[in-house]
């Protein structure tokens, strides 16, 4: 048993650091989701920067949106021409992509500065291009809405999940302390 927790101790390290990371991000998440009052409908601070992100972004393309907090759940509803047109719920704020991308650079830490630098700027990257799939998603179902389905399960999540992976990829080869190891 010895030799096996000898042979495996890096990725049993890394194992452990993503596993504790991700479980302490997202108990974190949690916290910050109970200070809001699901039972009236109050959606999160962070879906409201997305949603609103989402307004200006499709107003300075000359939409007439607002949003509004749903009577029913606690979500936003955007409208385009006075007419609700989507949802942007909790889901939609891409929080729990960023917590999965920060626990693997944790868990594939360097050094510390260089560590919280690409966090900072991945998490903003995250961010900024959740909120343009958002408007991508809402022109797509303006145009071709009968594409609702692919674009919204299949092509939209490949495409954040993909930047994520290419951002891990990015980390490991030339930030991490394995970069270094194999340079």
């Amino acid at each position: 048993m010895k030799n096996y927790f000898t042979k495996y101790r890096s990725f049993l390290f890394f194992l452990g650091k993503f596993l504790l990371s991700y479980l302490v991000l997202t108990f974190l998440y949690q916290l910050y989701l109970n200070q809001f009052d699901t039972e009236q409908f109050e959606p999160d601070g962070f879906t409201y920067l997305v949603a609103k992100n989402t307004q200006s972004i499709l107003q300075f393309f000359d939409y007439q949106v607002a949003i509004t907090p749903h009577e029913a759940e606690p979500s936003y509803r955007l409208f385009i021409d006075n007419i609700s047109f989507v949802r942007i719920v909790e889901g939609c704020n891409a929080i729990s992509v960023m917590i999965l991308f920060c626990a693997f650079i944790i868990a594939f830490s360097g050094q510390l500065w260089k560590t919280i630098m690409f966090l900072v700027a991945g998490i903003f990257l995250i961010h900024i291009l959740n909120v343009a799939r958002i408007v991508i998603l809402i022109l797509g179902l303006l145009y071709i809405p009968e594409y609702e389905h692919v674009m919204h399960d299949i092509v939209f999540p490949l495409f954040i999940y993909g930047i994520v992976f290419v951002l891990w990829v990015i980390w490991i080869n030339k930030f991490s302390l394995y970069a270094k190891k194999t340079a």
